[in-house]
């Protein structure tokens, strides 16, 4: 079965009789944080010698019956066990699949990266009635914002809007690391404190995503040699091409926000400090450009072609690295023509 939405949270405080738990997706410190909450509620804790055996792909890849037999131990103390596999492909369906036919009460909990629904590994998980596939995919917009700022206040601190926008901006490609800039952030503001743009700035080591911000304020602005620079800068820190796209789509989103609302009209800094989110110093002057050169159909058409470009980017085998490259090529050459008429 399929566990979504509402459900996962209580889900996983209490899987009750399930036999297996999948988490598949993009976001690995989200998988890693599931799966450690439902070891922590069958096991009571996730490093338990007796009830908690973590089996590493390799092996159970090995040797078929690994799993299976895992599963038909019986704790030396007492109560549920949890057998956990992270890391796994559909090499692993047919071991799991026999894991999961051995009678007892232990939890196989499984953690794997993007499996497509007709994968054999995630199918088996969804058609079981005693077992339940969960998806884990980055959180965006509205849900990371929310996320984000629950956080804070879960570290003690506030945190003003324009940072939560900031902070909604550079993080959320993977839910382990958002937590740990999260709670650098906390430290460094302190007990009570606030979260402002100069503490974000400061504090979130994020140099991936800084290098992207450069690249996609020089696109927008119409000049590629720049764009391509700081592009290959971003790469090579390690971003992800579905974020770059998604990166992207957020600035054709944010600068269709401000045509809208004609802050074009204003000055550079005055649009800047009142788009949403806030476009930070460094980049006014390439916000007013594309201000000038852009038109909402114009936004709104790159913008289809960028959501295309980031589904082409999910496709198993597809160059991902190169279709988000040419994402950030054609923004910077649809400005650049727009800027020439």
């Amino acid at each position: 079965m399929k566990v979504e939405g509402a459900r996962i949270t209580g889900f996983l405080r209490n899987p009750g009789a399930a036999r297996g738990v999948l988490l598949h997706g993009e976001d690995e410190g989200l998988r890693r944080e599931r799966a450690e909450a439902l070891v922590v509620a069958v096991a009571g804790a996730r490093d338990d010698p007796f009830r908690v055996s973590v089996v590493p792909r390799e092996a159970a890849a090995a040797d078929p019956g690994r799993l299976a037999g895992e599963m038909a131990a019986i704790s030396m103390m007492g109560g549920r066990r949890a057998v956990w596999v992270r890391d796994a492909t559909n090499t692993l369906a047919a071991a799991a699949e026999a894991a999961l036919a051995v009678q007892g009460d232990s939890l196989l909990v499984v953690e794997a990266g993007s499996l497509r629904p007709a994968d054999k590994l995630r199918a088996l998980f969804e058609r079981r009635a005693d077992a339940a596939a969960i998806g884990c995919w980055p959180e965006t917009g509205a849900e990371l914002r929310t996320s984000i700022a629950a956080t804070l206040k879960e570290l003690g601190v506030g945190v003003d809007t324009d940072a939560l926008a900031w902070l909604s901006d550079h993080l959320g490609a993977d839910r382990g690391i958002t937590r740990r800039e999260l709670e650098k952030l906390a430290l460094a503001v302190g007990p009570g404190g606030r979260v402002d743009v100069a503490s974000c700035e400061a504090v979130v080591g994020d140099h991936a995503t800084l290098d992207l911000d450069a690249a996609l304020f020089a696109a927008i602005a119409g000049d590629l040699p720049r764009a391509d620079r700081a592009l290959r800068l971003a790469i090579a820190e390690g971003a992800n091409p579905v974020a770059i796209v998604r990166a992207a789509l957020r600035h054709l989103q944010r600068l269709d926000l401000a045509l809208a609302e004609e802050l074009d009209r204003l000055s550079p800094k005055e649009a800047a400090r009142r788009a949403r989110p806030a476009v930070f110093f460094r980049h006014e002057q390439d916000f007013a450009r594309a201000l000038a050169v852009w038109t909402r159909p114009r936004v709104v058409a790159l913008g289809d072609r960028l959501l295309a470009a980031e589904a082409a980017c999910k496709t198993t085998g597809a160059p991902d690295a190169l279709i988000a490259a040419r994402t950030v090529q054609e923004i910077a050459r649809t400005a650049s023509a727009a800027r020439r008429t």
